[in-house]
């Protein structure tokens, strides 16, 4: 009750503001009107296994697969994101990566809900990409963990943040391409000897900010499953609409940790 008292007072004394234009808004970590209007929300018909979406139902055809998935398939079962990465997903997921904008998390974590409520459903485990920590001591926040805490309270769903570790740091991977990824992240993410346990068994749900090339969320998968994980499906905030054809646009390279 205390809490809640408190918060209203703040509320009334700083009115909350619209996570990505500041425009006032009824509660924190709300979308003001025009934002919302602007964000590209992933539906049907998409990839059951990446989850890229589909032009249209012809295009997704009988099986509802990609053609890289099709090809090659990931380590993870299915990959679900809230929002297509274009300039209205990055007002709300840079600030909230690079710039401390840390209540965002709530923003984001409310339509990951709904894109992976399934997901969400079967899940024993929230685990977070992990971050190396070089990278986390500069950043303060690992934004995937913040993400994964609000999901598993929205959810109820265990949450165990320190489940991966990165054994070595990758730099940034935004202009590398999708094969240069891949060869760089093998054997880059590790299970903590401590939460094997944990892990054992457990139907895992992988989060993160932004899908790319899929090359950190398959070296999380592959880690989870060799360390005896049930099935591993992945949700993210937001996915880039061509995941794995190389080089990252030349808008994302800055920033793409992936």
């Amino acid at each position: 009750m205390l809490r809640d008292l408190a918060r209203a007072t703040l509320d009334l004394l700083l009115p909350p503001g619209c996570a990505c234009c500041d425009s006032p808004v009824a509660s924190p970590g709300q979308l003001c009107g025009p934002c919302f209007q602007a964000m590209r929300f992933i539906a049907e018909p998409l990839c059951q296994r990446c989850g890229l979406p589909f032009a249209s139902q012809a295009e997704a055809g009988r099986l509802r697969l990609c053609t890289a998935c099709a090809e090659s398939p990931p380590p993870w079962a299915r990959a679900r994101a809230a929002l297509l990465y274009d300039g209205a997903a990055k007002g709300l997921i840079l600030p909230f990566k690079h710039a401390g904008r840390e209540e965002n998390a709530a923003a984001l974590a409310l339509h990951m809900h709904r894109a992976g409520a399934a997901l969400l459903a079967g899940a024993d485990l929230l685990v977070p990409v992990p971050l190396h920590r070089r990278r986390l001591l500069h950043r303060r926040y690992n934004q995937a963990a913040l993400l994964a805490h609000a999901l598993a309270r929205r959810a109820r769903v265990a949450c165990l943040p320190d489940a991966l570790v990165r054994t070595r740091a990758t730099g940034r991977l935004g202009e590398r391409s999708a094969a240069e990824r891949d060869r760089l992240m093998r054997g880059a993410i590790a299970v903590r000897p401590g939460r094997l346990a944990r892990i054992a068994g457990a139907r895992v749900v992988l989060i993160d900010d932004v899908l790319t090339s899929g090359a950190t969320a398959g070296a999380c998968a592959q880690a989870l499953l060799d360390a005896g994980a049930c099935s591993i499906d992945v949700l993210v905030a937001s996915r880039v609409a061509d995941p794995r054809s190389g080089r990252a646009p030349r808008q994302e390279e800055e920033h793409a940790d992936d």
